[in-house]
């Protein structure tokens, strides 16, 4: 790998590499490469298994930038593992298409979704499968380790909180506030809590593996070379202190540091004239008032239920079926622990 950059790598190979292989950096780490964006980092005595996804959505650049560069440190032994990790660069087809995907929205085919309906042929069905299996394969190698998964994307639109995670659904198992004020390090100092099972990439990690997994925004989708990285600088130190550190120390929980929501419903499309009530560059985090018009479709209105409503994620160019929206409102007492 000229100048150990494994993404011009994965993109000079981006369907499959001539074949896996593995090396020995020094005397301390293991790295294997099992496919095109998947390499393995292994040290001795780890506590901790932890993946870094990106490009799941191929146009989301910064994070494919800053996991780059953490593999670029580790390839350079600039920084030194001492947890495992996996890095996945999820949709390298997407990214030289410079796109979001390719054929389907690789986010919504995990937990077997990629095995059902149509466009079973579809390249993002295959990779999410191949995806599911190299998490599988990390995971369940040693069931002592903590299990983390930070799946990294940037939105489509601008966010009143640049930088936002959703917590999946995890029914009977708490919040883990070590894992807020973590994330709230990073600078993402805004957590949603899912309501329902959903076919995302940290849902499966979580429901599967009981992994301590997000889905992280990180900001707005920008193209290669157009990120200011000094906006993602908070990030990239702390993950780079997550696989270097043996421990870091545990933060107590402050609520007063981070915003709390919780999804109160998702809006999927019924008919094809859904419409959206408000402007088109509405930032997520937009709220609205009980009784206000969200959105019309099949001659029906859909109105704001609770006394405040906060939109994430509207898109109403979605195929009928798929969800348009999120709607949130304040999680102030959610079992943290």
């Amino acid at each position: 790998m000229l100048n150990h950059d494994f993404l011009a790598y994965t993109l000079a190979n981006p369907h499959k590499l001539p074949a896996t292989y593995d090396f020995m950096l020094a005397d301390h780490t293991r790295v294997d490469i099992w496919d095109t964006g998947v390499i393995v980092f292994t040290p001795a005595n780890a506590s901790k298994d932890i993946v870094l996804s990106c490009a799941v959505h191929g146009n989301e650049t910064a994070p494919i930038e800053i996991c780059n560069q953490l593999i670029k440190d580790l390839l350079s032994q600039r920084i030194v593992a001492k947890q495992r990790v996996l890095f996945l660069i999820g949709n390298p087809a997407a990214i030289i298409n410079q796109t979001r995907f390719i054929d389907e929205n690789m986010n919504r085919l995990f937990s077997g979704a990629h095995s059902k309906g149509e466009g079973l042929t579809h390249p993002e069905r295959h990779r999410a499968k191949a995806l599911e299996k190299y998490v599988a394969d990390f995971f369940t190698a040693n069931s002592d380790r903590q299990r983390i998964h930070y799946d990294l994307h940037t939105a489509i639109r601008a966010s009143k909180h640049e930088k936002f995670a959703i917590y999946p659904y995890r029914p009977g198992r708490a919040y883990s506030s070590e894992q807020i004020m973590f994330l709230a390090e990073c600078g993402v100092d805004t957590l949603l809590f899912h309501h329902e099972p959903t076919t995302t990439f940290s849902y499966y990690s979580s429901e599967q593996f009981q992994a301590d997994a997000f889905t992280v925004e990180l900001g707005k989708v920008m193209p290669f070379g157009q990120n200011d990285m000094s906006r993602f600088s908070q990030t990239h130190t702390m993950l780079e202190k997550l696989i270097t550190h043996t421990n870091l120390p545990v933060i107590e929980f402050d609520s007063s540091k981070v915003n709390l929501y919780k999804v109160s419903r998702s809006i999927n499309k019924h008919f094809d004239d859904f419409a959206f009530s408000f402007a088109s560059d509405a930032e997520n985090f937009s709220s609205f008032k009980q009784g206000e018009v969200l959105a019309t479709e099949g001659g029906q209105q859909i109105v704001v239920e609770h006394s405040q409503e906060a939109i994430v994620f509207p898109n109403a160019n979605v195929p009928i079926g798929q969800r348009t929206v999120l709607c949130l409102v304040p999680a102030p007492n959610e079992s943290i622990v």
